[in-house]
């Protein structure tokens, strides 16, 4: 049984637009080098880390996708609201992950400066955006072969 490409949204935080435009040309990158190449439809621009969980959750209830690939960038300041906001976004995309059944990855950089999220960035191997794609799409493919012997 042979499997259409995946289809593949991705929603970015508009925090930090530098960084997480690295993050975004990378995904895009192994998403098409993947086969799964996003549609300028399939691009979501999210406020901020925090509305990441939602806008994947309502993305994948709309049955049009088969992942979803979040990216996003908070950087310590001098306040709690780097752990907040940092907790909130990873644990409410697991929870919007398991509740639908669906991929939904986290490429949102946690640092302690600016430095750090631009190396995590870049245009390399090490794009922390180019990672989340990998890992959407791995977890597509492992799904389809759990659920094709189910």
């Amino acid at each position: 049984m042979t499997h259409s490409a995946p289809r593949i949204a991705v929603v970015v935080s508009g925090f930090n637009p530098e960084v997480t435009g690295g993050l975004l040309r990378g995904a895009l990158a192994e998403l098409q080098e993947g086969g799964a190449p996003v549609a300028e439809g399939d691009l979501i621009d999210a406020p901020g880390a925090f509305e990441l969980p939602l806008l994947a959750q309502a993305l994948v209830r709309t049955g049009r996708y088969d992942g979803v690939v979040c990216l996003g960038c908070v950087i310590k300041g001098d306040t709690a609201h780097f752990e907040f906001i940092s907790l909130s976004a990873s644990v409410g995309l697991m929870q919007a992950g398991l509740s639908t059944e669906t991929p939904i990855t986290f490429g949102v950089l946690t640092t302690y400066d600016d430095d750090q999220a631009l190396v995590r960035s870049r245009d390399d191997a090490a794009n922390k955006g180019r990672e989340a794609a990998a890992a959407c799409l791995g977890a597509v493919a492992a799904l389809r072969r759990i659920r094709a012997v189910a």
